[in-house]
Parts: C-alpha cells; structure tokens; sequence
C-alpha cells in the first residue's frame, strides 16, 4: 500500500465526543485518520501540515473521548480538521519517525525528541 492510499482513508467517524477530559486519560493533538488495514485502530497525525508531521496509531478502544479543535491552514489554503482525543493511561501506542536511509540510518528528528517535546499535546 502507498503511502499516499494510506492517509487517504477515509476518516473516523465513531469516536464519542467528550464535554471534557476523562479522567485516567492522556490527551493527544491532530489530523485524525481510520487506520488504513486495521479497523480496530487509528492514525493520529500530529503537525499534520509542518515539516515533519509525526503519525502516531492507537487502539480505538482505548479512545475515552474526543474534542473536536479548529483547522489547521496553509497559506495556499489546505486544511486538516484537528481533533484532541484522550487515549487511556496505560493504554500502547507507536509512534513512525521519518529518516533519511543511510548508513548508520539519521533521523529527521531525533529519535527521542518529539517525546521529550510533546509529552503532552494539549
């Protein structure tokens, strides 16, 4: 599969909306996506319109609600809804890190740093 075909599918949409945040939860900002092969996960991708976005996948199940945020926009007009979901503490999640295929392999980020920096995306 494409990466292209990969974040085309269509969105989630069976999310529960939350009046605010569940306790036992850990926010998490970004362009929200279906996960592509596996139903029972999403894609998260935060920075969506940046220059390294950072895609992150979780268990739907271990979505305890939603807020939806406004649009992300460029100057050329494109736009990604943002959305907060609270991911359940405890709960797995993988993070993709882009880089540069080389020998030793250079990540665009370092590898540790979109951790450090975002620990919390609210």
């Amino acid at each position: 599969m494409s990466i292209t075909s990969y974040l085309e599918t269509l969105p989630l949409t069976s999310i529960t909306r939350s009046d605010g945040p569940p306790k036992n939860a850990i926010p998490f900002v970004g362009y929200l996506r279906q996960h592509p092969s596996e139903k029972n996960k999403l894609i998260l991708i935060h920075d969506p319109l940046g220059e390294s976005p950072t895609l992150m996948e979780f268990k739907i199940d271990d979505v305890m609600g939603a807020e939806e945020l406004h649009s992300a926009v460029t100057l050329a007009g494109e736009a990604a809804p943002l959305i907060k979901l609270f991911i359940r503490k405890g709960a797995r999640g993988v993070i993709l890190e882009p880089f540069e295929v080389d020998d030793p392999i250079r990540f665009v980020n370092k590898p540790s740093r979109f951790l450090l920096e975002h620990a919390r995306l609210d």
